[in-house]
């Protein structure tokens, strides 16, 4: 079993790579702009739409707004971005947010800062990858109806892509990430050219619908907030803005500089593709509603309701459409492509959360499994855990893109807002020692900087909660503080073992015990038992006892009989069991011996079987299991296990060697003669 789980392991992630080529997996800026951006740009996708479907509640004439919120998004994605390349001088060793919070803020403030990162990475995939769902959906009607199965398959194959490296990973995702790219910056540059250029009308599939408003008649406050609403929904194309900043170690050398430029080339391309989309969606004339209301709520030029059996288009689709024309090569090539970034886009989260997780780890906030590297050098359970919590909430959402969205960029621009704030602090800090005018000019502009972006993150954060908190961030809004206290007690966990373990300087090693009282667990006498009782005797105990449980009359009594037959120097002690237990009658016994003689210890030594095939560990060892695990709690208490090996483990392990270097091999039962022998002369 344990070869065929190998070789398919192999076969999934590759061959395991040695610590020392970790340089190896280091990337250069042309890979790690996809690798790391892809979230970003493939935001494109649906942060312009989600605008127009929070204003088409209000009817069609609030898309006179969408170029006021889209111009709002813009300023506060140049302002992120200019912040976080601030960052990422300042804290190259990949920390990011949490490592920022941590040091210039307090623990408290870094714990909230990973923990509303942890809940974005998840929400990350979740949300891109069910977007990439309704792109595919919208050419293959078998996949639209049965979404969120398609979905967890692909959060699968992107784990098992990760699970090969981030090198690997991200030569995987480079050419999909830049034909995104190319063709969206194409369809921007051919529409822009149609429009202002040649003066041609594009025409987008929705643009002779009309929109039922649902809220009509609105008041000055509730149309602002209708606006405000709108605004945080476009917002979320700021999310993966933080990842460069968290794999900052990734980077081949110089790490900082090439971070912050990859940081920079990404910032102005998503720019540019989400002002060039929503752009050419307004003029083009899209429609759009929410997904529950699409049936009613969009009507035809006739006036009747498109009905159930319409499947409302995604935005860069529709532009794609209006520009080249449905069917075409271009419109066929970018909605392939944008439905095949946004599962990708799922790959930043994939490389953020794992080196947070191992960060957190390292300072025994998480488990400390998340803080080891697996066979391909990459954080293999942190990609295990994002991907679980990615198919749960895909699961539990149906995948709902509308529905998750209202989850998302609360926890991302709560690690915005204090980060932003832990930067100027650190500026405030440096400048208090630094007198190099040039440097501390720079570093007064970094400050106004970072400033200006906490300033404008918290005004965000603030009208996102208000926004969406009823619509389902409240969810988030839990979830963060649930994080925070479970990695709170963790660390509480490890800080109290650590505490126990301790070596002070008035430390004085343990006296060895005055004596050694083993016990030797006999069910049958067979060859295990024989094994056992020659092991123990081998050890020299101060007293050395064979003990069986009495479940049967019968059964004891034989065993009894074959015991004094046998003539074995070993006195046998039957343990009555009236209700037919096994487990509890030998601790009774032990807690006897252990309350007889406190300063003793006592050894138990317990046969088991090693078999080859998985079925066969459910027919055997169930109550040496059993009974090893109750007394690993008993004090004084040693457990020694004494394997026998059966056939079918040498025939998939491989027999085993001699015990002697040398020695010439002989065969088990042989061996176990010799064992039997000696025990009987002894």
């Amino acid at each position: 079993m344990a070869k065929v789980t190998d070789l398919v392991k192999r076969m999934l992630v590759g061959r395991a790579l040695r610590s020392g080529q970790l340089h190896e997996q280091l990337l250069p800026k042309r890979i790690a702009l996809p690798v790391f951006a892809s979230d970003a740009l493939s935001s494109v996708a649906y942060a312009p739409q989600e605008i127009l479907v929070i204003l088409s509640l209000a009817g069609v004439s609030f898309y006179s707004f969408s170029p006021w919120v889209a111009i709002a998004v813009v300023v506060v994605m140049l302002t992120v971005v200019a912040s976080y390349r601030q960052n990422v001088h300042a804290y190259p060793s990949g920390g990011g947010d949490y490592e920022v919070a941590t040091t210039n803020l307090g623990k408290n403030a870094g714990l909230t800062v990973a923990s509303a990162l942890m809940v974005d990475y998840v929400l990350t995939v979740a949300v891109s990858v069910a977007n990439g769902v309704d792109y595919v959906g919208a050419t293959i009607p078998f996949v639209a109806e049965h979404k969120p199965a398609v979905a967890i398959v692909i959060v699968i194959l992107l784990t098992v892509v990760n699970l090969r490296g981030i090198r690997e990973s991200g030569a995987a995702f480079a050419i999909p990430t830049y034909a995104f790219m190319i063709s969206v910056l194409g369809l921007i540059t051919w529409g822009g050219f149609r429009l202002l250029v040649l003066n041609e009308e594009i025409k987008a599939p929705s643009a002779d619908f009309s929109i039922v408003a649902e809220q009509s008649n609105l008041t000055a406050f509730a149309a602002a907030f209708l606006v405000l609403r709108a605004f945080s929904s476009g917002c979320a194309a700021l999310t993966g803005v933080e990842a460069i900043s968290n794999g900052v170690p990734a980077f081949r050398k110089p790490k900082s500089k090439n971070a912050a430029g990859t940081l920079l080339m990404m910032g102005l391309i998503a720019i540019t593709m989400f002002s060039g989309i929503i752009a050419l969606g307004l003029a083009s004339g899209v429609k759009v509603a929410e997904p529950s209301v699409v049936a009613e709520d969009l009507l035809r030029a006739d006036g009747t309701p498109v009905g159930h059996d319409y499947y409302q288009q995604p935005i860069i689709s529709q532009v794609a459409d209006a520009v080249f024309g449905g069917g075409s090569l271009p419109f066929v090539l970018i909605s392939a492509v944008t439905a095949l970034i946004l599962f990708l886009a799922a790959n930043t989260a994939f490389n953020g959360f794992p080196v947070l997780g191992s960060i957190l780890a390292q300072d025994r906030y998480l488990p400390r499994q998340l803080h080891t590297r697996g066979d391909r050098l990459a954080f293999s359970n942190g990609i295990i855990i994002l991907a679980l919590g990615a198919c749960l909430l895909l699961w539990g959402f149906q995948a709902d893109v509308s529905r998750l969205l209202n989850l998302y960029i609360v926890g991302v621009f709560v690690s915005f807002t204090l980060s932003q704030t832990g930067m100027v602090i650190h500026w405030t800090r440096h400048l208090k020692t630094e007198t190099d005018l040039k440097i501390r000019h720079q570093m007064h502009r970094s400050r106004v900087i970072n400033f200006f972006g906490g300033v404008m993150t918290g005004l965000v954060l603030i009208v996102v909660l208000l926004t969406k908190f009823m619509v389902g961030a409240w969810i988030v809004v839990i979830a963060m503080p649930i994080l925070f206290l479970m990695m709170k007690g963790i660390r509480r966990h490890y800080d109290n073992v650590a505490a126990e373990l301790e070596i002070d300087e008035d430390y004085e090693p343990a006296m060895l015990p005055a004596r050694n009282h083993a016990i030797v667990l006999v069910s049958k006498i067979h060859k295990p038992t024989m094994r056992a009782l020659a092991y123990a005797r081998a050890t020299r105990p101060s007293t050395l006892e064979a003990i069986t449980v009495g479940v049967e009359g019968e059964d004891a009594r034989r065993l009894q009989e074959e015991w004094e037959r046998r003539g074995i120097p070993v006195p046998l002690k039957m343990l009555d069991s009236p209700y037919r237990e096994i487990t509890q009658p030998i601790l009774d016994y032990v807690k006897t011996l252990r309350r007889r003689s406190p300063r003793d210890v006592v050894t138990v030594f317990i046969p088991e079987y090693v078999v080859g095939h998985w079925w066969e560990h459910l027919l055997h060892n169930q109550s040496a299991l059993r009974l090893k695990a109750r007394l690993l709690f008993k004090p004084g208490v040693m457990v020694t296990s004494v394997p026998w090996q059966l056939h079918s483990s040498d025939r998939l392990l491989g027999r085993p060697e001699p015990f002697a270097p040398g020695s010439v091999r002989r065969p088990w039962h042989q061996t176990v003669k010799e064992e039997e022998k000696q025990v009987k002369t002894r």
